[in-house]
């Protein structure tokens, strides 16, 4: 018997546009508001609002490349990337990534220095630009938020931090303008700072394991395996590979061994009930393969 293929493929949805434009609208807020931030940091005379100023133009480029990247990623395939162009978003994600890890070490070296010499600036004004900053970078952050790929992740973690980052001028600005305590803002940077490099960590985890081919975390291989061994003809099952193209899109290969001499319109019910399987577990692209004899089986090895 000689070989049967079949492929289903999932096509590009209308929410990859809507991601693209998520992204872009962060990049514009985020542009904006960096600009404000360095005449407000340089009116206050604080530090923290200019370290934040430069802080956001890294966020404004590495959120560029992002928003650039997704778009790409919502290409076709063509003759040049056959699995079309959806592994692009990672590199968004580690592009994103890499930038808020050194943002941050920056954001801890400076806090570090704020709490062995503490500096007196503009709590007032350093309030009125919080309470902006936490507006831009909070609607930015939800409307990134709803999105799934890790790209958006990726910039949602980092408008996340910003938040985070006004969330503590606020309150520490409000308690400057009452009490004497400069050291309390570096303090809260600090924790957030930590908060926010478990969160990279996390992101950057999940972009390694795609690009290392791991199993999809949510499908148990050993309980597909056996559902698909259960099948009527199906006698074994060979060269089964199943990887994530993006975290959402997956791939599965395999060769089917069946029983000898079956017609074709068995083949295709057992293609029919494998797709059935692989699509109950997420899994949209499909490409397997039958034959019936260890002849035929090991010419693939």
């Amino acid at each position: 018997m000689g070989h049967h293929h079949d492929h289903s493929h999932h096509h590009h949805g209308p929410g990859h546009e809507h991601a693209s434009n998520n992204l872009l609208l962060a990049l514009a807020l985020n542009l904006g508001f960096a600009v404000i931030e360095l005449v407000g940091g340089l009116y206050t005379n604080s530090v923290a609002i200019l370290s934040d100023a430069l802080h956001d133009l890294g966020d404004t480029f590495s959120l560029g490349v992002a928003w650039y990247l997704q778009k790409i990623s919502g290409k076709p395939r063509d003759e040049y990337y056959s699995y079309g162009y959806r592994r692009f978003s990672l590199l968004g994600a580690l592009v994103v990534s890499s930038v808020l890890l050194i943002g941050v070490a920056l954001v801890i070296r400076e806090s570090v220095e704020r709490l062995l010499k503490p500096e007196q600036a503009d709590a007032k004004g350093m309030l009125l630009l919080a309470v902006l900053g936490v507006a831009i970078n909070g609607f930015a952050a939800l409307r990134v938020k709803k999105g799934h790929s890790l790209n958006e992740r990726a910039v949602y973690l980092h408008l996340l931090e910003d938040v985070l980052g006004w969330i503590a001028v606020l309150v520490s600005s409000i308690v400057m303008i009452f009490f004497n305590l400069p050291f309390l803002d570096p303090l809260v940077s600090l924790g957030i700072s930590l908060f926010i490099l478990f969160n990279v960590y996390k992101n950057l985890r999940s972009v390694v394991r795609i690009l290392l081919l791991e199993v999809p975390g949510h499908v148990k291989l050993p309980e597909f395996e056996s559902a698909v061994r259960g099948l009527k003809h199906v006698k074994d099952l060979d060269d089964l590979h199943l990887w994530t193209l993006d975290g959402q899109n997956h791939v599965l290969t395999m060769q089917v061994i069946v029983s000898d001499k079956l017609g074709f319109s068995a083949l295709r019910n057992i293609k029919h009930e494998i797709r059935e399987l692989a699509r109950g577990r997420g899994i949209m692209h499909t490409t397997i393969e039958f034959c019936c004899n260890s002849e035929d089986r090991h010419q693939h090895h």
